[in-house]
C-alpha cells in the first residue's frame, strides 16, 4: 500500500480531494498536525469527507510522532527543491509519498533531514511556482499504482 502524507494540511478541499483519491485506490492517507482546518469542516466535506469511511486515514498530532509511526519505511518528499523527477524513482509498495502545505511546502528544517535521493519534484517551467496539491498527489501516486500494475484496482 502507498502511503500519502499531508504535513500540516492548509486547504481543506485540497485534502477532501486527496481523502477521495486514496479511497478511490487503497492507499492510506496521514494528516500530519496541526490542520489549518477542522475534519469536519463544511468545505473538505463537500470536496471527498463522504469518502472517509472508505480511506484509510490516519492522524499524526506531530511530525515526530509521523517518523516513528513510518519507521523503517522510504519517506519521499515532494519539493520544487528536488532533484529528482518523480518519475524516475522505482517504487516499492509501503513508499511513503509527504506533501507539504499549499502555501509555503515542506519546510527547510525537515527538508534538511532527509537525503538528497529522497527529495522529488515534478517537472514544470522554470517559471512556474508550484502545481495545486490535490493534483501533485495524484500524479505521483498514480504513477506509483502503475509501477505496481495497478493491483487490486479494476
Amino acid at each position: 500500500m502507498i502511503h500519502i502524507a499531508l504535513y500540516e494540511p492548509e486547504i481543506p478541499p485540497n485534502t477532501g480531494n486527496i481523502m477521495r483519491l486514496c479511497a478511490n485506490t487503497g492507499c492510506a492517507l496521514h494528516l500530519i498536525h496541526p490542520l489549518g482546518f477542522d475534519l469536519d469542516e463544511k468545505r473538505l466535506r463537500r470536496a471527498g469527507m463522504d469518502y472517509r469511511d472508505l480511506a484509510v486515514v490516519q492522524e499524526h498530532q506531530s511530525f515526530a510522532a509521523f517518523s516513528q509511526a513510518m519507521s523503517g519505511k522510504r519517506v519521499f518528499a515532494l519539493t520544487t527543491k528536488g532533484g529528482t523527477n518523480y518519475a524516475d524513482i522505482q517504487y516499492e509498495q509501503d513508499d511513503v509519498l509527504l506533501f507539504g502545505p499549499e502555501t509555503r511546502g515542506l519546510p527547510e528544517t525537515l527538508l534538511g533531514i532527509l537525503p538528497d535521493s529522497l527529495k522529488l519534484r515534478v517537472p514544470m517551467l522554470p517559471e512556474s511556482r508550484s502545481l495545486n496539491l490535490s493534483n501533485t498527489v495524484a500524479l505521483v501516486a498514480y504513477e506509483a499504482l502503475r509501477q505496481h500494475g495497478f493491483a487490486g484496482l479494476g
